[in-house]
């Protein structure tokens, strides 16, 4: 008989994943720290691999861990995402404007996975500029935008910080002076982030490369032009690791989502900004 991942079960090692303590978890799930103690164990039996590192300061994921906690999180998605919308048959078209990163993010298998309970919606998604979003706000080709607070054709719904990490270039060295610096074009907030966060640490820099677009940075990134502040779901595993005493610390940055007034009660909008929101 093939072996089965217990949603219960992931539920359990993903919450002690976030919170970082196995009593914190049993807690906030209301179990015993016992019961849930026995979870886990029963998970790694499953797995065949230790999922957690456990310490009297709490718990980390293991190498195994981290490999298993973006399923468990898309499993888990998918099960609530599943039994709130499979009794509903959901129509029509809805646009949805994102902010690049994102747009190359898990969102994209979040809207697959929605599309696929329901075969009669069409998702388009829009990566803009500012004004041209809210262009296409105006004109309701997109009902959703998530973007940076600050670029946002509206007033938020809901807000989200996110941290910002330094992607460093092929080859490059940090501790140079001046620093190479590679750009997305204005106007963008982490541009700015990165070049203030430079400026209160007295490091000198130059502009080596700037692009509009996430794919031109990362290919400057790949070349060995600088470094640059990227989300980490972006950060490719070469361009990790540094000293960090180096550079800088980063801000996070803050996401928000609009949505257009005129499609509240929008069934198919409301199950795409439910995705968006569990996804984020």
């Amino acid at each position: 008989m093939g072996r089965d991942l217990e949603t219960a079960l992931l539920r359990s090692f993903v919450t002690a994943v976030r919170v970082g303590s196995i009593s914190r978890a049993a807690t906030a799930l209301g179990h015993t720290q016992p019961a849930l103690s026995q979870q886990l164990r029963k998970l790694e039996n499953t797995v065949g691999r230790p999922l957690l590192h456990r310490s009297p300061s709490g718990v980390l994921p293991t190498r195994a861990g981290e490999e298993l906690l973006p399923y468990a999180e898309r499993i888990l998605s998918l099960s609530e995402q599943a039994l709130s919308e499979a009794g509903r048959a959901l129509t029509g078209h809805c646009g949805i404007g994102l902010l690049e990163d994102l747009a190359a993010y898990q969102l994209p298998q979040a809207f697959a996975d929605l599309a696929g309970l329901h075969p009669d919606v069409t998702l388009e998604v829009l990566s803009l500029s500012t004004a041209e979003m809210r262009q296409a706000y105006d004109a309701r080709r997109v009902q959703l935008v998530l973007d940076a607070v600050g670029d946002l054709p509206g007033p938020p719904r809901w807000t989200v910080r996110r941290p910002l990490v330094w992607a460093i270039g092929q080859g490059v060295d940090v501790t140079a002076d001046p620093l190479p610096v590679v750009l997305f074009s204005n106007p963008c907030f982490w541009r700015t982030s990165l070049l203030e966060s430079l400026e209160r640490a007295d490091r000198r820099w130059r502009v080596a490369f700037e692009s509009n677009s996430l794919a031109g940075v990362l290919a400057a990134l790949r070349a060995g032009l600088g470094v640059a502040a990227l989300m980490p779901a972006n950060l490719e595993p070469a361009m990790a690791g540094h000293d960090p005493a180096a550079l800088p610390p980063l801000p996070d940055l803050e996401l928000g989502l609009t949505r257009h007034p005129r499609s509240e009660g929008d069934l198919l909008v409301d199950a795409v900004e439910t995705a968006l929101r569990r996804t984020i």
